[in-house]
């Protein structure tokens, strides 16, 4: 997610329908729609909202907050031992499957390409879920593709976030739409939700997965987002840093029935068959699971998975995230690690999107960086990877950011691996990166300006949102 729609949240999406709410009624997509089913005198009750817009928009900004579900205390368990795997099967609600082949794509220099052939090599179906789609040569090149295989007669499913892919030009989504290609968005704002306020809070809660599945044997996820800002190599201004995962393989059909969970949601139909969940058969040798959350109702997975593993490890503990704002419980859990001698390394970005974001994520550095947590600041680009290796045995890849957007609002996804050779890749990625990074220091921590500490003194409302 960026910081431009990650830090505002809530905000961003109140303040799409407060410009619904002035200026002239005719001519915007939400107006047209209540003008249409309702009288005139509509027309005067939106304008008396007006009047107590300030008031509503603080209710459903403090309603609209969640926490994650409250942990006291956590298992004794080590990453390795035969009670670890039924554990985070438990906890997360994903099946750990075999026979799977698993490929470390970073930035858009290895990622789009692969994505593009295999959706211009799909027979039957695609199924694609997109938080941030917006304009561009990356975006059309998509879109053309999409076009291009439904006019053959493959079935293209296409779920985009309606307030992550605000941006995204119609003639795009024309272009798809008149290709035959099925083109939903996710939790709309309608006009209902002007009428009757509470319906506004079911709009905090986004879907911030990645998913592309190709003929329901092929599977991309990550978190990166159809936007050029996506190209390049990673090293350059503007070109952000990203990893993601091409996966074959039975645990394909878990990143499948995540896209069908959010499918059935927005349309009510239900997707299956051949086309869509074809009898697995192994592509390799990888141990993998798809974790997939949604705390809207009631399941915090990814949460719980981020928490296990930290307490499981021993040596190791290397997390790249771009907006890494942890609760006290995984502070805590991040603490004890490092107190019982697991090197815990965090790299997070030296440049981002959001001056809000960023200045609330420095202030959590402090008590780490007095427990012997190690804190890293890319530098060439903005880091939006959102990675974690334990012990040099267990990664994940995925779309969960480390604050309670992600764990606690956002539907998100994240891909888990139980191999050595790719927690390995990872862990060479990792120090490759830590190159290009300026490491932080309590001292310096300590000495940053009165504008940030005050700036993140009074951050507090919305740190629920982040």
């Amino acid at each position: 997610m960026t910081g431009k729609h990650y830090s505002a949240g809530l905000i961003l999406i109140l303040g799409t329908i407060k410009s619904q709410l002035s200026g002239p009624l005719t001519g915007r997509p939400l107006f047209d729609a209540v003008l249409q089913s309702s009288c005139i005198s509509v027309k005067y009750l939106f304008q008396n909202l007006m009047k107590t817009w300030n008031w509503l928009f603080l209710v459903v900004l403090f309603c609209g907050c969640a926490k994650v579900v409250s942990v006291e205390r956590m298992p004794e368990i080590t990453l390795g031992e035969p009670s670890f795997f039924p554990t985070i099967e438990a906890h997360t609600g994903a099946a750990i499957a075999g026979g799977n082949r698993v490929e470390i794509l970073l930035n858009g220099d290895e990622t789009f390409p692969l994505m593009l052939r295999d959706i211009r090599a799909a027979k039957t179906t695609i199924t694609f879920a997109q938080y941030l789609y917006e304009g561009g040569s990356l975006a059309r090149e998509f879109a053309q593709a999409f076009a291009e295989r439904c006019r053959t007669g493959v079935k293209a499913e296409i779920l985009l976030d309606s307030h992550g892919s605000s941006k995204i030009p119609a003639e795009l989504i024309a272009l798809m739409r008149d290709a035959g290609c099925h083109v939903e968005y996710f939790r709309r704002v309608e006009a209902p939700a002007v009428i009757f306020p509470w319906k506004l809070l079911q709009y905090n809660y986004r879907s911030h997965r990645r998913i592309l599945v190709i003929d329901g044997r092929v599977g991309f996820t990550g978190g990166y987002g159809i936007n050029d800002t996506w190209r390049g190599d990673g090293r350059t201004a503007e070109h952000w840093r990203d990893t993601n995962a091409r996966i074959e393989g039975p645990v394909v059909k878990f990143l499948q029935a995540a896209f069908a969970e959010s499918w059935l949601e927005t349309t009510g139909v239900v997707l299956g068959g051949e086309g869509y969940f074809p009898r697995p058969e192994p592509a390799g040798k990888v141990l993998a699971q798809i974790v997939s959350s949604s705390p809207a109702g009631g399941s915090f997975q990814n949460y719980l998975l981020f928490l296990l593993s930290i307490q499981s490890a021993r040596k190791s503990i290397l997390i790249t995230n771009p907006y890494f704002i942890p609760d006290g419980v995984m502070t805590e859990a991040l603490l004890k690690a490092a107190g019982r001698g697991v090197r815990v390394i965090v790299l997070v970005p030296g440049k981002i999107d959001s001056r809000l974001t960023y200045t609330v994520s420095r202030g959590h550095y402090g008590p780490l960086l007095l427990g012997g947590v190690e804190i890293f600041e890319y530098q060439p680009a903005l880091m939006h990877a959102k990675t974690m290796a334990v012990d040099g045995i267990w990664a994940t890849i995925g779309s969960t950011n480390f604050d309670n957007r992600s764990f606690a609002l956002n539907q998100e996804l994240n891909l888990t691996v139980y191999d050595a050779a790719l927690a390995r890749r990872l862990e060479e990625i990792f120090q490759e990166d830590l190159k290009y990074s300026r490491k932080i220091t309590y001292e310096e921590w300590d000495s940053r300006s009165i504008f940030e500490r005050i700036f993140d003194l009074f951050a507090f409302p919305v740190k629920e949102q982040l």
